[in-house]
């Protein structure tokens, strides 16, 4: 009987004992938090306190940031994008060259199409579509009011700047079957068209 009244007694000791240990972490925890507070009140009283009059030139003694150069730094800069333009030359068996021409003495060869791949891997806003458009060549000789050469501009947006390409001034093939491709992938621009080929006629 006695052992198990003290195998009682020990579990109600034990029992009495555990809660110590919780309020005690509780104390700490309350603590901490009550000294966490006051270290941002002080804080916060310290940055709105008025400066002293023998403080007013503090700003003078700044380190200029911009003098700093950061990792990003060469990779968001402004700057012209990287290219690999091919232009599609040749000729055409029509009549006229076969007339003239042969295979030992051919013709001249002529613009025919254009190859354009642009590199745009570090767009900052990498959800616009890099894009281009055709201008007039205000520097090209008019042909009966329409000038030989235009302007192909691309724009992509920050870091990249416009870059821009003079061609020939002729109707384009839009078909896939004809050659064109329009495409952005991979941080690469890719624009491949050819012209239309007009019929030769006397």
């Amino acid at each position: 009987m006695r052992a198990r009244e003290l195998a009682r007694s020990r579990l109600c000791d034990e029992e009495e004992a555990d809660p110590e240990p919780e309020k005690e972490d509780e104390n700490r925890a309350m603590a901490l938090a009550v000294v966490k507070e006051q270290q941002r009140r002080l804080q916060e009283a310290l940055a709105s306190k008025a400066a002293p009059s023998s403080e007013e030139s503090f700003a003078i003694n700044e380190l200029n940031l911009d003098s700093q150069v950061y990792w990003w730094h060469d990779k968001y800069r402004p700057r012209k994008p990287k290219y690999v333009n091919h232009v599609h030359t040749g000729y055409v068996w029509n009549k006229y060259n076969r007339t003239h021409y042969d295979h030992e003495n051919p013709p001249p060869k002529f613009v025919q199409g254009y190859k354009f791949e642009i590199f745009y891997p570090d767009l900052v806003d990498k959800t616009k579509v890099p894009s281009f458009i055709l201008e007039e060549d205000k520097d090209s000789e008019s042909n009966n009011g329409e000038s030989e050469t235009c302007i192909i501009r691309f724009h992509a947006g920050p870091p990249y700047q416009d870059i821009a390409f003079r061609i020939v001034n002729k109707d384009w093939e839009y078909s896939h079957k004809n050659g064109f491709k329009c495409t952005f992938d991979g941080g690469i621009l890719r624009l491949y068209f050819n012209f239309k080929r007009c019929p030769y006629r006397r």
